[in-house]
Order: C-alpha cells, then structure tokens, then sequence
C-alpha cells in the first residue's frame, strides 16, 4: 500500500512538473556545449564544478560561482593528463580539495588546499570500474563507489584504497519498453541529508536514442545498505524526442546558502548532437517522506533570460600561455605550443588532421563564424577544423603551395594557391551546414566548400562521448603561426 501511494505520488509531480515547472523555463542551461558529466560542490558560498577531460590536455577545468547563473573558468588541475578520463568527482573534505576520476583503465586521484592549485600529480589509486563518487559513512571513514553499484574503502587520507571492491546496489529497474542503451548503473554521487544517505546515480546510457539517459536515486540510513529506490524514480528523464533536452542524466545535488536544493546534470540541445551535452541546473524539492524530486513550484527561481556563462572563446593570442579554452588533443600536455608577440606557434606534427597536432576550444551555438590568420613555411601545413576524432573531421588548410578542403566523407580536394603569405580561414556553422572560406588579404573572401552537412559527425557514429569542435591544426616538420582568431555566434541567422 505504502508503495502504491509513493507511486500515485510520483505521477502527480511529473503532471505538476510538465505544467508548473517546465513553464518557467526549467532546466536553466549552466554552461553551454560540450561540458559533461558535471560534478559540483559548495564552499561557503562558493560553487566550483569541473566535468570530463576526455583525451585533451591540459584537463579538469574548474568553474567557479556563486550564484549557480553565472560561472566563470578557474584553473585546469590536470596539466599532465595521464590517459583517457571522464566522470570526475570533485568534493571538498576536512578543508581540502580532491577529484576522483578514471583514466586508462584505473582510478587516480589529485588533491589541492585551494581550489586554484596546485594539485597534486595524479596519484593512481590502483582500483578498476568507472564514475568514481567520494562518500564518508556515519563512521567518518571514507568509500569510493563506482559503476555498477560497487564501492571500495579509502584510507583516512583518500589517497589509497584498502580492502576489496564490493556490490552495494543494483539499481532500479526501469519499463523494458523504454528505449535506452541498457541499464548501465554509473555516476553514483553521494549526500548525507538528515537521517538518511542518498545515492544519486545515472543508467540507460549516455547517447544512443533521445531518451536514454535518466537520473535516479535510492536512500539509506547506513553507508553499507540496504538501498531503498526512491518512489520518485526516474528524478530525472527525457520521455520523447520532441523534448528540448535529449538524454537527461549524470546528475548531482546541491544546496545553496540559502537551503534551496538543486540538481546539475548534463544534456544534448535537441537535434544537436554535434554540440556534445550542455550543463543544466534545475530545483528539487524534498517531500514530506523525506524523499526528493524536481520542484513543481521552486522556492528560488533563476533568471528567466539567464545568458549561459563561459569563455569569450575570440583570442589574440596577447598572452604567455594558451588560454584556458584551449586544449590539445590526444597530448599528455602542452608541448609543441607557444605564445610570442601575439602570435600563436605550433610546432608541425604528422601529415594530416588524422595525426596532426590540434589546439581545441569547444564551440557554444547552433550557429556561429569562426576565423583565424595562419601563416605556413617550407615543410609546414596549417589549418582551421571542425574536430570530432582523427576519423571524423572536416577543414581547410593550406601550406605554402596549395590549399585542401577535407570534406567530411573523407574525400579531400586540392587547389594551387594564387598568392603566398598569411592567409586568413572562416568557417560558417549555420546549424550544422557549414561553408568554408579564405581571403588572401582579409577583405575579400573566396567560398572553397559550400552547404557541407556535419551533423553526422557525432557520438552515435564515432563512439568516444565527444563533441564537434572548433580546431587549430598544423603538421609537418616546421612551425605554424596563428594570429586573431575569432568566434562569434551567429544566433540571427
């Protein structure tokens, strides 16, 4: 009985959801692009947030706020990124900072006093599985759990495992009829709120079709178990592709000083896969059993015309080192890269964007020109992309001879240059149709391809959780000098 009336229960805030809470406007977006697998943590009144590295160094860029609207790059505490990582846990415990995350096929983890650095050098906690989630029992000692509902013990410190891995949870077992990927039980986050520990965890995959992703929860009033699902499951979901927000999930909680509570969680814009999972925050309430689920009439709204935060993505390339926007692909750190008197030099590497050296920003609309001055000698080739993988990718560049288009089917066309010097790229991304330009002197432009589709180039093809990005590309055996690039959105169009 009591199980039917949480079930009743559930139904009525999702019909409250549908029409109370989605007509103010909810999720707000955090951060828009490619900024996944959030993980978010409060100091004071402090918020700070980092998400997935993937295969680009530096690593782990940490946001600040202090209003949950408005975030601001911090630092990256990766400089030297030990392998693929992805699905961090960023806590603060006992006055410091750590962040938990896999890469290559074992756990690490790096710690800091000030959010700011320095870290630590990744320290290899020698433990198998995915999504690394810090917890501390009623016991005060320490547990990582993981993918799968599994869980290991830390020492006091957090910097070593001790024991065995153990199985903790199972999960929740959603309508078969659902269209996911699988269950794939991962991101298990974990908050202590009055008597009872939550568990906070994704399943049904991350991409795939519209709705497979979701973000459910299960409670405990001990660390070790037994875990009750909640009534209210799933917290979070996309129901149909006619949603604005595909493949809802990865969530964590959060309160504010004022002891509102939110969920952060991550999604693909509808139809836009390419643009890899945007940030999103929205309210939850707690009921009067002492569960949560999302508000039907939040006590603090944010701003109905919130402009999401980050980067002014545009760089002159004015200061000593790369700005934070930028990171290199498939590089354990940035070696090969330098800023002098306003330029941008990349040492040559490979002979095409398959196996060049590429300097990466992650674009943040549906529409948008992106421009940039490059300069080639004898033995180097540059060049301006739109970079998924070193399978998927198309661009322009040139050397000093001739230039190439790398259309996205793979075929490439060549054509002489008609003079020599610095030659300025643009590329013009109206929702995923793009046309690619030069101009040999910056006011008059030539359209080398025109009405390229790139909305293939995504996850669901490619595989690796990425996104399509804007790129800086050289190879060869010498140097390229980048100067002004620019981005700017194009969101009249």
């Amino acid at each position: 009985m009591k199980q039917l009336i949480y079930q009743i229960s559930a139904l009525c805030g999702l019909f409250f959801y549908f029409t109370d809470c989605v007509g103010q406007t909810y999720p707000k977006v955090a951060l828009a692009g490619d900024y996944p697998d959030p993980t978010i943590v409060r100091d004071g009144k402090d918020y700070y947030m980092t998400h997935s590295p993937f295969l680009n160094a530096p690593g782990l860029l940490i946001w600040h706020s202090t209003d949950l609207e408005h975030w601001e790059p911090v630092c990256r505490a990766l400089p030297d990124v030990p392998g693929l990582g992805y699905a961090p846990d960023l806590v603060e415990y006992k006055g410091r900072f750590y962040i938990y995350f896999p890469a290559s096929g074992t756990n690490y983890v790096i710690w800091a006093d000030k959010i700011t650095g320095p870290w630590s050098k990744p320290i290899d906690l020698k433990v198998g599985k995915i999504d690394p989630g810090h917890a501390v029992g009623e016991d005060g000692k320490r547990y990582l759990f993981s993918s799968g509902g599994n869980r290991i013990k830390l020492t006091d410190d957090g910097l070593a495992t001790e024991g065995i891995m153990e199985n903790v949870y199972t999960g929740w077992d959603f309508p078969k009829k659902w269209q996911t990927e699988g269950k794939w039980l991962e991101s298990p986050k974990i908050i202590k709120h009055g008597e009872y520990f939550y568990l906070t965890c994704a399943e049904g995959g991350t991409a795939g079709p519209p709705t497979s992703h979701m973000v459910i929860s299960a409670r405990s009033k001990n660390i070790n178990g037994p875990w009750e699902n909640s009534p209210y499951n799933p917290i979070v979901h996309t129901y149909s592709a006619d949603e604005p927000w595909w493949s809802k999930g990865h969530g964590t909680l959060i309160d504010d000083v004022n002891g509102n509570w939110w969920i952060v969680y991550h999604a693909y814009k509808k139809g836009f896969y390419t643009l890899g999972r945007y940030t999103l925050v929205e309210p939850i309430e707690w009921t009067k059993e002492g569960w949560f689920k999302l508000a039907s009439r939040p006590s603090k709204k944010l701003s109905s015309k919130l402009q999401h935060s980050g980067f002014n993505l545009s760089d002159p390339f004015a200061g000593k080192d790369p700005g934070l926007q930028w990171t290199l692909w498939r590089q354990r750190n940035t070696l090969g890269v330098q800023l002098s008197n306003n330029s941008l030099y990349m040492e040559g590497k490979g002979t095409s964007p398959a196996n060049g050296r590429i300097l990466l920003c992650i674009p943040t609309d549906t529409s948008y020109r992106t421009e940039v001055t490059i300069a080639t000698q004898p033995g180097s080739t540059g060049g301006l992309l739109l970079f998924y993988n070193d399978k998927a990718f198309t661009g322009i560049t040139a050397d000093t001879q001739q230039i190439t288009f790398y259309d996205p089917s793979g075929i490439t066309k060549t054509f002489p240059r008609s003079v020599a010097g610095p030659i300025r790229l643009r590329i013009d991304n109206h929702q995923e149709h793009c046309s690619f330009s030069l101009s040999d002197d910056g006011r008059n432009w030539r359209i080398v391809a025109d009405n390229i589709v790139v909305s293939a180039l995504q996850h669901n093809n490619y595989k690796g959780f990425l996104a399509l990005r804007i790129g800086l590309f050289a190879s060869g055996q010498a140097q390229v000098k980048f100067n002004d690039f620019s981005y700017s959105s194009n969101k009249a169009q």
